[in-house]
């Protein structure tokens, strides 16, 4: 009886409470580490004197540093220099300058593959670089692209529950609150996360595979 009753309304109520702020940061991560990757892939790819060398240099020293330290610089760190962020938006900051280093090899790796011949004869016709990189690059680029960062997203996602470390009241902060209560809570609670990861996640796989069925479609 004792593993059903870590089921209780209280409790389940308190888990979805959870699983809504690991949405909410993961949410947040994805558009802002999106947009940086993207931009900062584009400067890569681009080659631009000085800055692309920079900015690779800092992107290879992010890759290679844990999350978990990353988190900790923003939230313990970061005050230290006057940059004060509360619980959530320290594991956001954290997860998009993470990801963003991530994304940004994923988008630069998927330029490459584009071949230059498409860049050439785009420039041939009178567009712009910007114009070619938007209607002509971009666009191929994506679909090659698409299963690399779905995968990373979806690995931002799980990440979201290191962010315990800070105690930031999500999905796995909350399941240990309730198992700490209760020791025999501990089995059904970790069912319960590996199931609502497994749910957010699985949906953000379904929800590419739509849009990669779209754009092949077209």
């Amino acid at each position: 009886m004792t593993f059903f009753e870590a089921f209780s309304a209280i409790n389940i109520r308190f888990l979805f409470d959870g699983l809504r702020v690991t949405v909410e940061v993961s949410i947040l991560s994805i558009l802002f580490s999106f947009l940086i990757g993207g931009i900062a892939g584009i400067i890569r790819f681009s080659k631009i004197p000085v800055l692309s060398k920079v900015l690779g240099i800092v992107i290879d020293v992010i890759r290679n540093l844990p999350l978990l330290l990353i988190i900790f610089f923003t939230y313990f760190a970061l005050p230290q220099i006057g940059i004060r962020f509360n619980i959530f938006w320290s594991a956001v900051v954290a997860l998009t300058i993470f990801e963003s280093a991530m994304l940004s090899e994923i988008f630069r790796a998927g330029l490459n593959s584009v071949p230059k011949g498409q860049m050439e004869a785009g420039l041939s016709t009178g567009l712009t670089y910007p114009e070619v990189l938007r209607s002509i690059v971009v666009p191929q680029a994506f679909k090659a692209m698409l299963p690399a960062i779905v995968s990373q997203l979806i690995s931002l996602i799980k990440d979201t529950s290191l962010a315990v470390i800070i105690s930031l009241p999500e999905l796995t902060h909350h399941a240990r609150i309730i198992y700490g209560q209760n020791t025999n809570y501990v089995l059904p609670m970790f069912l319960a996360m590996t199931v609502l990861y497994f749910l957010v996640c699985y949906a953000l796989s379904l929800l590419s595979r739509f849009f990669e069925k779209r754009q092949y479609d077209y």
